[in-house]
């Protein structure tokens, strides 16, 4: 029997993103340049083909090609024709009798030929992304491994360059000195220079994924004659200027402007974002984001950020820890009309640039029409919640979700201060007073120069600090002035701060399905984080959270969580309260191998101990519901208004969204796509 890690069923569920009204609200102007946006976005998300695996965009052409020539609808009577019934209409038989391959038999078996064997490998090396022997990774060249990441990371320092737009190459040696190629995300391709660096020899060059990066520049250009104020024009020259000559630093100033455009109607962001599936944790994957605000929710959350300043004192650390002045950002609630990338979240914290965000400030959002649809389940598909809980747990799980969403993205990526000298020698503290509160001791270490939190913490990175968040999230959600701001009083409040707790110790068994035994790592940087916890609360005892195996009624096995409410207040706060503080100690002070043990040490994944989690996590991929899959609309120019094409939520209108997404240019785009494709293959190997 197959591994159920690897497969999916048929039924997953399919969701439209509904943003159809706040679209219209707009007025023609704002119309168009949320579109101009939009199609940058969608030009930029196809880099994410190129940055996953070898195998993608070739998977992505094959689809296109078969979808344009015939619909879902089509393709099954096409099956049906050729003897194959509804749950075999996958794959190579229907690809051999589709319309594309009958039009195209050369160029589509060559796609097949690219892919197929990849599609369905299970080889160990194939089966997650990693560096070297670990996995699969198109961030860096097959044969790059830890070693190099990490020499590559300090020549980057030594320069004063970002790993956010680049991949790294390994190529072949000169004498005696290794040699590398540092690619930089551009549309122009001109080189940037040779340096030796510790017996290595490092090439900077532009022009990594040129013909995507000019079109996502273009429309930022139509964008910018739609902009609404000056902010917003200077911060779209700044993402051209970075997206046509690969300049990070070009992209931290439009990220300045973007800050400073406060509560615009339109909001977007875009570029090298997230570094969650960079095995190393340094290199940013491409996201745009084209939303409009949804004004009471967002109200909301301006009360929550007017609290700020009272809450974060709150927080389990000396006052040294926080920063010297709380930035007020816009945090607002959104219907995303376009998200381009590998997924959607519910709540976005950024921008990701430490120097930005400790001095000058961050925004938040929520993307209300994701929370309204992601994250609802139905009763009889509920696992792993004793039966007396389901009920409560479904009612709650909205309202509870958007309070810790609120206070993650808010209180949870918005605190903590870094401890810092600078090149200048500068220290942003007073080394001669500040003291560890963990060990009562003067602060012996802190960030230098050009190191970042990314660049330091590198491999567990993204996971520690979206543990950090989503503790903090559990902690101040305790608050009844926080539960208060989100409407929830006296009883109703005590269900959803139980909700949230239960939610999250759930989702830390939940995120046994994202950890490969064979390689000991995590695949997902929430779901580890969320194990981590599971982990503090289980380890606090006095029955607080129970967790149990047990035989399901169809006879297979099955596990039930618990979480006792009335102790989340005492032995819940306390044992979050005592690890959260531990968290941003480690973070401030720079103290890698401090957090690197504290962390990993509850990431293990073991049969030792009171809790057999390899066994559980076989209970898990058992039981597994895939994760929903989105439906966005598309819009479309038409005279001087913009239309805004909208789908069904299935299968059928997911495709259709996709098909005609890039139907104007679609043929010019895949010979792109294929040809940065072709152009790196023998580096996988």
């Amino acid at each position: 029997m197959v591994d159920s890690q690897y497969y999916l069923p048929n039924d997953i569920g399919v969701s439209a993103l509904d943003c159809g009204e706040a679209f219209r609200l707009l007025s023609p102007k704002e119309q168009l340049y949320a579109h101009y946006l939009s199609r940058a976005s969608w030009y930029g998300g196809l880099v994410v083909l190129l940055q996953t695996s070898p195998e993608a965009t070739s998977i992505y052409v094959l689809l296109q090609r078969l979808f344009r020539k015939q619909t879902p609808v089509q393709l099954e009577s096409v099956a049906a024709a050729a003897g194959l019934g509804p749950e075999e209409y996958q794959f190579k038989d229907l690809v051999w009798h589709s319309k594309a391959f009958q039009d195209s038999p050369s160029e589509v078996e060559a796609l097949w030929n690219d892919c197929s064997h990849l599609l369905y490998s299970l080889e160990t090396k194939q089966k997650q992304l990693g560096l070297g022997d670990k996995g699969i990774t198109t961030y860096f060249s097959g044969n790059c491994g830890l070693e190099d990441a990490e020499l590559a990371q300090r020549f980057l320092d030594s320069k004063n360059l970002s790993a956010y737009n680049t991949r790294l190459f390994k190529t072949k040696p000169v004498g005696e000195k290794r040699c590398y190629e540092v690619r930089l995300a551009s549309a122009q391709d001109t080189p940037c220079g040779t340096y030796e660096f510790e017996d290595a020899v490092f090439t900077v060059c532009r022009g990594d994924y040129a013909p995507l990066m000019e079109k996502v520049s273009q429309n930022l250009e139509k964008a910018k004659a739609y902009a609404a104020n000056e902010n917003q024009k200077r911060m779209l020259e700044e993402y051209i200027k970075s997206f046509t000559f690969g300049s990070v630093n070009a992209h931290k100033e439009g990220s300045r402007f973007w800050i400073k455009d406060k509560g615009p109607i339109v909001e977007s962001y875009i570029g090298f974002i997230e570094s969650y599936r960079d095995p190393f944790g340094s290199r940013g994957e491409f996201e745009g984001f084209v939303a409009v605000v949804n004004k009471a929710m967002s109200a909301r959350f301006a009360r929550l950020v007017s609290s700020a300043e009272v809450l974060l004192p709150e927080l389990p650390w000396p006052q040294a820890f926080e920063k010297d002045r709380f930035l007020k950002p816009d945090f607002t609630s959104l219907d995303v009309l376009t998200f381009a990338g590998s997924g959607i979240p519910a709540g976005i914290n950024i921008p990701n640039y430490d120097d930005i965000r400790q001095t000058e400030g961050f925004k938040n959002v929520s993307l209300g029409n994701v929370l309204a649809v992601a994250y609802t389940t139905q009763k009889e598909k509920l696992t792993f919640l004793e039966e007396n809980n389901k009920d409560t747990y479904i009612k709650w799980k909205g309202p509870s979700f958007e309070v810790q969403v609120g206070l993650h993205e808010l209180l949870g990526h918005g605190s903590g201060k870094l401890f810092v000298q600078d090149e200048k020698e500068n220290f942003n503290f007073d080394q001669n007073s500040v003291r560890n509160p963990e060990t009562g001791e003067l602060i012996s270490s802190w960030y230098r120069g050009s190191e970042t939190w990314d660049s330091k913490f590198s491999t567990i990175a993204s996971s520690y600090e979206e543990c950090r968040a989503e503790c903090v999230g559990l902690y101040l959600c305790l608050n009844k002035q926080v539960l208060s701001i989100f409407g929830h009083e006296g009883e109703e409040a005590e269900e959803v701060v139980y909700i949230n707790w239960l939610n999250m110790v759930r989702a830390g068994l939940l995120g046994l399905e994202f950890y490969t035994p064979e390689s000991k790592s995590w695949r997902q940087a929430h779901m580890q984080a969320r194990f981590v916890i599971l982990r503090v609360l289980l380890e606090a005892g006095e029955g607080l959270v129970t967790l149990s195996e047990t035989t399901g009624a169809d006879g297979c096995p099955d596990a039930v969580i618990g979480l006792d409410r009335n102790k989340i207040h005492t032995v819940g706060k306390t044992a979050i309260q005592k690890f959260l503080c531990k968290l941003q100690v480690h973070k401030s002070t720079a103290d890698v191998e401090g957090g690197r043990t504290l962390y990993e040490g509850y990431s293990a994944v073991t049969s030792d101990g009171s809790h057999d989690f390899l066994k559980l996590r076989e209970t898990v991929l058992l039981r597994k519901e895939a994760r929903k899959m989105f439906v966005q609309a598309n819009t479309k120019v038409k005279g001087e208004t913009v239309e805004l094409l909208e789908y069904e939520g299935s299968a059928a209108g997911l495709i259709q969204s996709f098909t005609e997404r890039f139907s104007e240019d679609a043929e010019e785009l895949e010979t792109h796509l294929l040809e940065l494709s072709s152009h790196d293959a023998s580096c996988w190997c």
